[in-house]
């Protein structure tokens, strides 16, 4: 059976829905940088970059983290590009 819901409550808004479902892991939200612009997503303190958790890009971090803290961005279901 597949679910495919949008993610709500305290994983879509504090933690990483695809790190989570994915991989496992509780990894705060966050802004990182890629060549393609600024980002939502979760990094692990020893291996850097999990996931890209925001269907968006960002053209500066302060986008990024207005985006973050309002909540007004689009959660990535898929880790597919």
């Amino acid at each position: 059976m597949t679910f495919n819901a949008k993610p709500i409550g305290y994983l879509a808004h504090c933690h990483g829905y695809l790190a989570h479902r994915e991989l496992g892991v509780l990894l705060e939200l966050c802004t990182l940088k890629s060549g393609a612009g600024y980002y939502i997503g979760t990094i692990h303190e020893e291996h850097g970059p999990v996931s890209r958790e925001s269907e968006e890009y960002f053209s500066s971090p302060s986008q990024a983290d207005n985006a973050l803290a309002t909540g007004s961005w689009t959660q990535r279901l898929t880790s597919s590009t």
